[in-house]
């Protein structure tokens, strides 16, 4: 199931390697970089909704009534920020595993 998610991922980091040595160009390691950032942005999103998922607040921000469903969009969209400034800030070492294995790839198909 890895392969094919590192091949969509090798997709969307898109065809702009140099052929001036083995390495990547500078840009196109920029470019894998944001792509594995993303990719990892998504996963945490997708793990702390699950983490979410059972938490139900009676006060506060999100809690504040009894709207079910204005407590579950805006905690979408909390959860999609936490996950952003995780990933911006290091992550959890997702992000560092698809970037070398982006590389990889895109050194092998030369």
């Amino acid at each position: 199931m890895a392969v094919p998610a590192i091949a969509a991922l090798a997709a969307a980091a898109g065809p702009v390697v140099e052929q001036t040595a083995n390495a990547p160009s500078p840009a196109a390691l920029r470019k894998i970089k944001d792509t594995a950032q993303q990719f990892e942005s998504v996963f945490l999103t997708n793990m702390l909704e699950e983490m979410f998922a059972g938490v139900q607040e009676k006060e506060g921000p999100l809690g504040a009534g009894d709207s079910q469903q204005g407590q579950s969009a805006w905690r979408s969209i909390l959860t999609e920020e936490y996950a952003n400034t995780i990933a911006k800030s290091g992550g959890v070492g997702v992000a560092d595993h698809v970037q070398r294995e982006l590389i990889a790839l895109q050194e092998r198909s030369r």
